[in-house]
């Protein structure tokens, strides 16, 4: 049997080659996972940056794909499924670090000086009420914000239309779902668009750290909404004008935490276990080299995510090289 694995997703390869001896894993580069190098591979674990589509598994012994991230709109999903390729994604894996994430970007954003009073505390709207969203709306809660939700597929929360009028602060956490496809699902591509921002309340703070393409990024930037931006539209190929008008910008490295990564991971290697017949492996007993907040922040004045938005303005097209060398924020 034999596993290839984006060599950038941690704690995998060494479980496997501790625990399972009758197992091949075989460690690589995303832009190496191509048609040919897969060929007799049983079992694929990937990120974002793999497309996992007809071009990518045809003739392959390909069985099962796991990707290590919540969003899965990276995987055909149609193709794999007529072609009896197991898939499975990981959601909720990450969602405490987005949390703390955004939690971090209000904090930051605070110079902002959005509309309010002090009777009156900022509303903030949850767009997206999952793993993520539940866990971002709590926290609001806890900081003294009024929080309003929407969620139209769970039936919780106000509309969108509410969401645009009443709200000081919007944040989506939804899945990127293409409008052409899977009917049974709610599309969320272009969700914030240039109709939903006109109706938003002036000044009002955009945040997208959930999918690129949720939000129109052009649309955005047109409107004048300060706005902050961890996950986009064809990245990482960044519009460099959207980048520089950002508030805050990161390298779509909102949910990189230890915890995060680990819970992927095991996730992944469950799947693979439960589908294969093979003993579990906890991989609870794994470290990983961690860079804690004090730390990112010991040698600037700024906070981490100040920094971040600073080296990312400074150099764009290093998106890549940006995102592989951040370290995971710590437990």
């Amino acid at each position: 049997m034999k596993i290839v694995i984006d060599q950038q997703i941690p704690f995998i390869v060494e479980a496997v080659q501790k625990e399972w001896k009758d197992v091949d894993i075989w460690p690589m580069k995303s832009d190496e996972i191509v048609n040919s190098a897969i060929r007799d591979a049983d079992v694929l674990v990937i990120r974002t940056r793999t497309l996992v589509n007809r071009q990518l598994l045809e003739g392959t012994k390909v069985s099962l794909v796991c990707t290590a991230t919540i969003g899965f709109d990276h995987i055909d999903t149609d193709y794999c499924e007529a072609n009896k390729i197991r898939w499975m994604s990981c959601p909720g894996c990450n969602a405490k670090a987005v949390c703390d994430y955004i939690e971090e970007a209000l904090s930051e954003s605070s110079t902002l000086h959005l509309p309010t009073t002090a009777h009156s505390p900022l509303t903030l709207g949850v767009v997206g009420v999952g793993h993520v969203g539940s866990l971002v709306a709590k926290m609001a809660e806890r900081k003294g914000y009024n929080v309003l939700l929407n969620d139209p597929p769970k039936q919780i929360g106000v509309s969108l239309d509410e969401i645009a009028r009443k709200c000081d602060i919007i944040t989506f956490h939804v899945p990127l779902i293409p409008n052409y496809n899977l009917p049974v699902y709610h599309p969320t591509y272009h969700l914030c668009d240039e109709a939903f921002l006109a109706k938003c309340k002036p000044g009002a703070l955009i945040i997208n750290a959930a999918r690129g393409g949720v939000v129109d990024e052009m649309a955005l930037l047109r409107s004048g909404h300060p706005y902050i931006i961890d996950t986009w539209e064809n990245e990482p190929a960044l519009n460099n004008e959207v980048l520089q008008h950002a508030v805050l910008a990161s390298m779509h490295i909102a949910g990189y935490s230890v915890e995060g990564k680990r819970n992927a991971s095991q996730m992944c290697l469950d799947a693979v276990s439960n589908t294969f017949g093979l003993h579990k492996i906890d991989i609870s007993e794994y470290r990983y080299n961690v860079l804690l907040d004090s730390d990112l922040q010991q040698n600037s004045s700024e906070s981490w995510l100040a920094a971040v938005t600073d080296a990312l303005k400074a150099n764009p097209t290093a998106f890549e090289k940006l995102r592989k060398d951040y370290p995971l924020r710590g437990e």
